[in-house]
């Protein structure tokens, strides 16, 4: 597993502070197929006494994502782990029960990183606008999935949307979360 690590202006990532990560990290390689989870990203950053850590991890066919802040960097990492650890248990128990792919289609997703996130560090001068200033820009590669996965995929993110391309329809669609809990789809025409 190849951890990458990434710091803000405010906080340079020290070699004990890799090796916090990295020691902690093979408690969640245990649990996890070695091909599955390649590469690993880790960013940490210092946002108003904060410490804050992002780890995002493709495992298999998703990418999990979990994020801490307290007001020590190594115990936002010993938070983080602890929620990566559940989230990959999730992973397990839930990814097989719900796929609707052939065993052939989940190792070619299994042998291929779901998603490379680049992000990157400025954002293009094209991009800048005074009124609604675009911050961060990630791009990502999508996989073909279907509905269920995607809505796993974006729980596992812990975010509200999720952008896909759908199996079945071959279009690009997203997922999002309603207020009342349940999922809500947007299909392209």
């Amino acid at each position: 597993m190849n951890i990458h690590f990434r710091g803000d202006h405010h906080l340079e990532v020290t070699p004990a502070l890799k090796e916090y990560v990295q020691k902690k990290m093979a408690r969640i390689e245990k649990l996890v197929d070695p091909s599955s989870a390649q590469e690993v990203n880790v960013t940490m950053a210092v946002t108003r006494g904060k410490h804050i850590i992002e780890v995002m991890m493709p495992l298999g066919a998703l990418l999990i994502r979990a994020e801490e802040r307290s007001d020590d960097m190594y115990a936002s990492i010993d938070l983080v782990m602890d929620k990566l650890e559940k989230q990959v248990e999730k992973y397990k128990h839930k990814f097989g029960a719900s796929t609707h792919r052939s065993k052939s289609e989940m190792a070619k997703l299994k042998s291929s990183s779901f998603a490379s996130v680049l992000e990157g560090s400025t954002v293009p001068e094209d991009m800048v606008d005074e009124e609604y200033p675009v911050v961060r820009v990630k791009q990502f590669e999508m996989k073909p999935m279907h509905v269920s996965e995607a809505i796993l995929q974006m729980g596992m993110l812990g975010h509200d949307f999720y952008v896909f391309s759908n199996a079945e329809s071959e279009q690009t669609c997203v997922v999002y979360k309603r207020k009342d809990g349940r999922y809500g789809l947007i299909e392209t025409q």
